[in-house]
């Protein structure tokens, strides 16, 4: 019973009292144990008990929408996974591990055609080099060879990597075997698809150990992500306003509370 006691005393400490303490020996003095069970239990509700309860609050967890619970197949394990697939497209496995390739290439091209293009335009803006923009480059004439080569070159030279990055993600690691890119194989090394690495297209060794790497590879896809809507930007200003993206930059900072882009599709 003076466990049973103890155990009401320390769930509810504040409710007890000295007044509470007499009143309870006094009923029990049949028990010759009951006026040294209500001290030593007044007692420990006064200290409380020595291991208190912890309860620990597992963190939400982040998504594209606060509050919103993602699908079931987006369980946060992809690099960038903030369960956003509004339409759906990934919940047969193949697919999503399809998907989740073509995002990458396409967030690695638009952060090269991103840098390509604000570069380029900084060297044409600011007179350095005399280049056309960016949305007018593809109709230039070089004089080291002539539109049909440059594109024979690219659809010959784009096609081969695009067919063995196919062949990698059909068959991981097929292309990292031995002879199966004229010896630089080590160069790649092909520890995972669409993650090459290698000195090659890793110099830098950020990433060495692919497994890992789950840092480095969220920035990836953030900064791939950024680029494309960038990139639709991109699209958009010189759609409307037949600029480039410095050009625009310039003239909505000579007057930044009227070059804006409600007055621009206003007019």
């Amino acid at each position: 019973m003076a466990i049973a006691m103890g155990r009401a005393l320390l769930l509810h400490p504040c409710s007890a009292s000295s007044s509470s303490t007499l009143s309870f020996t006094s009923r029990n003095t049949h028990n010759p144990y009951s006026s040294l069970a209500a001290d030593t239990l007044w007692s420990a509700a006064k200290t409380g008990p020595r291991h208190p309860l912890t309860v620990a609050q597992a963190q939400p967890r982040p998504t594209w929408l606060p509050g919103l619970d993602p699908p079931p197949y987006l369980d946060g394990s992809l690099p960038g996974d903030y369960g956003f697939d509004p339409l759906g497209l990934g919940e047969d496995p193949d697919s999503l591990k399809w998907y989740v390739q073509a995002e990458l290439v396409h967030a690695r091209f638009s952060m090269l055609g991103v840098a390509g293009i604000l570069f380029t335009d900084l060297l044409r803006v600011t007179g350095i080099k005399n280049l056309p923009v960016w949305y007018e480059a593809g109709a230039v004439k070089f004089d080291f060879a002539s539109t049909r080569t440059l594109l024979f070159v690219q659809l010959l030279w784009m096609g081969y990597a695009e067919t063995r990055r196919y062949m990698d993600f059909v068959s991981p690691g097929s292309q990292a075997k031995e002879g199966s890119f004229f010896g630089l194989e080590a160069a790649l090394e092909g520890l995972e698809p669409g993650y090459p690495g290698g000195p090659l297209l890793n110099p830098l060794g950020l990433a060495k150990d692919v497994k890992s790497a789950g840092a480095w590879k969220q920035k990836e896809i953030k900064n791939g992500r950024l680029a494309m809507v960038a990139m639709l930007g991109f699209f958009v200003q010189a759609a409307v306003t037949h600029k480039g993206p410095i050009d625009n930059l310039v003239e909505h900072l000579s007057n930044p509370f009227h070059n804006t882009i409600i007055h621009t599709l206003s007019n």
